[in-house]
C-alpha cells in the first residue's frame, strides 16, 4: 500500500506538528525583531539555539513516525531495505548542519 497524504505516519500528530512549527515561526519573527532593535548578540544567539532545539524535536518526531509507520509497518513506498536506506539518508542530512 502506498501512502496518500491522509495516510502519512504523522497524520495522528499533524495538529501537534503544525502547532510546533507555528510556534517556531513566531520565534523566528522574534529574532527578526531582536535584530531590528539591536538586541544583545548573546540574547539573539540564545533564541537561535532554542529554535534549533525546537526544530530538532520536530525532526526527531518525524523520524520516529516514519520509522514506525513506513519502515516497520510497511506503509512506505518501497521495500523495507529501500525505506531504511531512505530513512538513514534523511538522518544523515539532519546531522550535517553547521
Amino acid at each position: 500500500m502506498t501512502p496518500t497524504q491522509t495516510e502519512r505516519g504523522y497524520t495522528a500528530t499533524k495538529d501537534q506538528l503544525l502547532k510546533r512549527v507555528r510556534r517556531i515561526n513566531g520565534q523566528v519573527g522574534g529574532i527578526e525583531r531582536m535584530i531590528e532593535e539591536d538586541r544583545y548578540c548573546v540574547d539573539v544567539l540564545t533564541q537561535i539555539s532554542a529554535i534549533q532545539a525546537a526544530l530538532d524535536k520536530v525532526a526527531l518526531g518525524l523520524v520516529d513516525d516514519h520509522a514506525r509507520h513506513c519502515v516497520i509497518e510497511g506503509h512506505g513506498e518501497g521495500t523495507a531495505e529501500e525505506m531504511t536506506e531512505e530513512l538513514m539518508g534523511a538522518i544523515a542530512r539532519l546531522m550535517r548542519r553547521g
